[in-house]
């Protein structure tokens, strides 16, 4: 069930009153069942997968916090295992398998090729068809067709409760219900923000009055989360979509502008997601993690991944980077650990190499900033910092308004740069795509299914977001009359501007 469609806005309407006209006990299991039915719209089979997760790790919890010595963590392995497994399987078997196939036929190998590929095809399409998947041929079909809606959003929320009994950090959950309801929550369920069991097991236990200005601030939110989408990403996917399906096609700037609206896209695309799922919840008076903080003003690669997507970039930290041993156990380990983060994390994304790259060159831009300073700290200019990826501490900003605006738009060029191989379809489409940019001319023309009126309200659009988001940061709702003209124009500007051609969320296939 998308947010961006007619058939949410009355699930919404209907849960949410529904939701304050029962008692606690209610409200949990209308909450739970709410969360089945708005999972099973888009695939209801799938639901299966979902559940399995949830009776291994609601089993694992209790008997890791019961164990003591060595078998706790062989149930911890264990629950991982299964949720990876899980995830692996769907997303990347067959990511895998054609890897290794190519591999095999480079090395002069064609019949184990052939053996690792019909091996492969049998295992996938039986299981698939189970899941009533019946068009389905071969591994190398679209993946993203096949892939079970928000499956990495739910298995990390449910190998974080895992890991944080395993820690004592949660006390395992006795109530089944309210464990399933934990991963299952229909507002984060398919997109974040990735929640932590401590941040949020406990609000499901509670009651919460209706408390009009918490009613009031999360449907602005929501006001604002959908116009983010509708208005502002989903029109700026015009010029993307088209750019960016036959790049061969365009010419240098062209490809410059769509990737500069991309940037925007994808913020306003993925953050608005962000916006409406916090601000449905908080009408309810639950209170979910903030998972974007004007990442643009970013002075650093560093400072923009404390910006963007911080449920997940604080998950990589907390569950792999610190494991690892962070940058305690020298600068090597150190820049190694990094580059395994990001590397994972632009495997989380998707089983394509464009993803394993953009991950990676987030990465090469942590080990050269933590060089840089090193540099600069030996030859006196700053104090050489304590860095860990992702701190939360405030890195060091330059005093000087110029400096300020350079870093800036240095950290900005370097991040659109890494959404060129985020948004291409392959790695011949990016390099393609970064050679034309690099050898634009500007005597070319924009070739864009938008008119010049459309290309200019677009960057206006673009202009007004800043300006919201970075001046005045919220939109005031304590007043009623108030919130009621905002929320108004609001809605009637995302109904009067907005294109409504039911695009889904682009994390949704991740």
């Amino acid at each position: 069930m998308l947010f961006n469609s007619l058939q949410f806005l009355l699930f919404f309407i209907v849960v949410t009153l529904g939701y304050f006209s029962l008692k606690w006990r209610g409200r949990w299991v209308l909450l739970l069942v709410a969360s089945c039915y708005f999972y099973m719209v888009f695939k209801p089979s799938y639901f299966l997968i979902l559940l399995l997760t949830i009776i291994i790790d609601y089993i694992a919890g209790i008997w890791i916090e019961r164990t003591h010595g060595p078998a706790r963590r062989w149930l911890l392995i264990l629950s991982l295992v299964s949720n990876l497994g899980i995830l692996a399987f769907f997303k990347y078997l067959g990511f895998f398998a054609e890897n290794v196939v190519w591999l095999f036929d480079h090395l002069s190998m064609p019949s184990l090729a052939t053996q690792v590929e019909g091996l492969t095809n049998r295992i996938f399409i039986r299981v698939l068809r189970f899941f009533g998947e019946n068009d389905v041929s071969s591994f190398k079909d679209n993946v993203i067709n096949i892939l079970p809606v928000g499956l990495s959003f739910h298995t990390f929320q449910a190998m974080s409760y895992t890991i944080e009994v395993y820690r004592g950090n949660q006390k395992a959950e006795r109530h089944f219900g309210i464990y399933a309801l934990y991963v299952m929550f229909y507002p984060q369920l398919v997109a974040g923000p990735i929640e932590r069991p401590q941040n949020v097991l406990w609000q499901f236990h509670s009651y919460f009055q209706y408390d009009p200005e918490e009613v009031k601030a999360g449907l602005m939110q929501m006001a604002f989360g959908l116009f983010k989408k509708l208005v502002i990403a989903d029109r700026l996917a015009m010029l993307v979509s088209y750019a960016y399906s036959d790049p061969s096609q365009h010419n240098g700037l062209t490809l410059l502008v769509a990737t500069f609206f991309f940037t925007f896209q994808i913020y306003c695309d993925f953050s608005g997601y962000s916006d409406i799922a916090i601000g449905a919840a908080r009408v309810m008076g639950f209170t979910l993690m903030e998972n974007f903080r004007t990442p643009y003003i970013a002075q650093s690669v560093s400072e923009f991944w404390r910006r963007w997507h911080i449920s997940l970039s604080t998950w990589f930290r907390d569950y792999l980077y610190i494991p690892l041993g962070g940058n305690r156990k020298g600068p090597v380990r150190q820049y190694a650990n990094m580059l395994i983060v990001f590397l994972a994390s632009g495997l989380w994304h998707g089983p394509n190499w464009t993803y394993v790259i953009w991950g990676g060159l987030n990465g090469l831009y942590q080990i050269l900033a933590v060089l840089r300073d090193k540099l600069l700290a030996r030859l006196g200019f700053i104090n050489e910092p304590a860095r860990q990826i992702h701190s939360p501490a405030s890195e060091p900003k330059p005093k000087s308004p110029v400096m300020v605006i350079i870093n800036t738009l240095i950290t900005f060029v370097l991040i659109m740069l890494t959404w060129v191989f985020f948004r291409a379809r392959n790695l011949g489409d990016a390099l393609l795509i970064l050679r034309r940019i690099a050898t634009l001319s500007w005597s070319e023309t924009i070739n864009s299914p938008m008119n010049t009126v459309e290309m200019w309200f677009g960057v206006g659009l673009i202009a007004f977001l800043l300006i919201k988001e970075y001046v005045y940061l919220t939109i005031p709702t304590r007043n009623t009359v108030l919130f009621i003209v905002l929320f108004a124009l609001t809605t009637f500007a995302t109904y009067l501007l907005g294109v409504f051609s039911s695009n889904q969320f682009i994390y949704f296939q991740f």
